[in-house]
This record gives C-alpha cells, structure tokens and sequence, in this order.
C-alpha cells in the first residue's frame, strides 16, 4: 500500500512540475512577446525621428545651395568659401542620418521576425 501512495504521490509531483514548468514557459513567451513589441514600437518612433531628421538636413541643403548662387552672383568669395563649407557639413549630416534610419529599419524588421517566432512558440507550447 505504501508503495502505491509512494507512486500516486510521485505521480502528482511530477505532473505538477511539468505544469508548473509549462505555465512558466508561458509567462515567459508572454514577457517576450511584450519586449518585442515595446522594441518595434521604439524603433519605429526612431525612424520617423530619422526621417524628420532627413527631410530637415535636405531643407537645409537646398537653402545653402541658394545660398551659394547668390554668394556667386554677388562675387562675394569668403561667403562662397563659407557656404561650401555649409553644404559639405549639410551632406554629413544627412548621410548619417540616412545610415541611422537604414540601421532602424533592420532593427525594426529583426524586431519583427522575434516576435514573429515568439508569437509561433507560443502557439506551439499551447496543449491541444
């Protein structure tokens, strides 16, 4: 009899553990789940950061290149040299800001297909 009890007993613990276990699996997927999409949604506020970004550094080239004619007509030559030197930081700028917008982008996407498989092994986890 004892026996008996010894094997229902250990039966229980064991069922219990695999739910247990089960049931913090869960809560896991659930907590990524919910980082991935914090994570898409930062990302996605950086890239239209980034884009304001841009659109602001092709604003201010396009002023520093009228800027530059009308140095030229004039024939004032430091301001042509200084405007030269606008345009060249001007062109920095938004090629660093275009290569963080392209970074943010495959963030974005990476961040995408995380939750894409976190969301997948959930499914998979759930007793049928």
């Amino acid at each position: 009899m004892k026996v008996l009890e010894a094997v229902a007993v250990g039966g229980t613990l064991v069922a219990l553990s695999f739910g247990g276990a089960w049931a913090q699996d869960v809560k896991e997927d659930r907590r990524d789940i919910r980082e991935d999409r914090r994570d898409i949604r930062e990302d996605r506020r950086d890239i239209r950061q980034d884009t304001r970004d841009i659109r602001q550094d092709r604003r201010d080239l396009r002023q520093d290149r009228r800027e530059l004619y009308q140095d030229r007509k004039a024939g004032d030559k430091d301001a042509v040299a200084q405007d030269r030197k606008e345009i060249r930081q001007d062109r920095k700028d938004l090629k660093a800001d275009t290569r963080e917008r392209r970074r943010d982008v495959r963030e974005v996407k990476r961040d995408r297909r995380d939750l894409k498989r976190d969301v997948q092994e959930g499914r998979e986890a759930q007793p049928k």
